[in-house]
């Protein structure tokens, strides 16, 4: 089976307090764990950055799906490219919300996150997506 991940960055149409977060999370694992799929979640001031890992069809399916999603728009794919093995396995979505803490904690990452994720700013940094994604679930294991 071949694996792909795709990468994107979205902007929320409305400000998303920790329910709403929470709602989103429950949904994205109750939807991937069926198609064995397998991701990271970062929220930050208004934005998503999320990666998706598994079979193209399976991935194909919930994208067009979250494409669709009210809640959130300028969905814009940073990344789609064929991997060797998954580098989230361990979750169906594993999530982080960034703040001002990780930003000072992070002074190399912060200006992509600072203000929201900037698509343009982190595709002109081929690999940085995937490096933000894999920094940030360290704590969450």
């Amino acid at each position: 089976m071949a694996l792909i991940h795709l990468i994107y960055v979205s902007s929320a149409t409305a400000a998303c307090d920790a329910a709403e977060l929470e709602k989103i999370l429950v949904a994205s694992a109750r939807n991937n764990a069926p198609l064995q799929l397998t991701g990271m979640l970062l929220y930050a001031q208004g934005n998503f950055m999320q990666v998706l890992e598994g079979e193209e069809a399976a991935i194909d399916q919930i994208y067009s799906r979250i494409v669709k999603d009210p809640r959130h728009t300028d969905v814009f794919v940073i990344e789609r490219e064929p991997i060797e093995q998954r580098s989230f396995d361990q979750w169906s979505m594993g999530f982080r919300r960034l703040g001002a803490t990780e930003a000072l904690a992070h002074p190399a990452y912060a200006p992509f996150f600072e203000r929201g994720f900037d698509a343009a700013k982190i595709g002109a940094h081929p690999g940085l997506a995937l490096d933000m994604l894999k920094e940030f679930s360290i704590d969450q294991r």
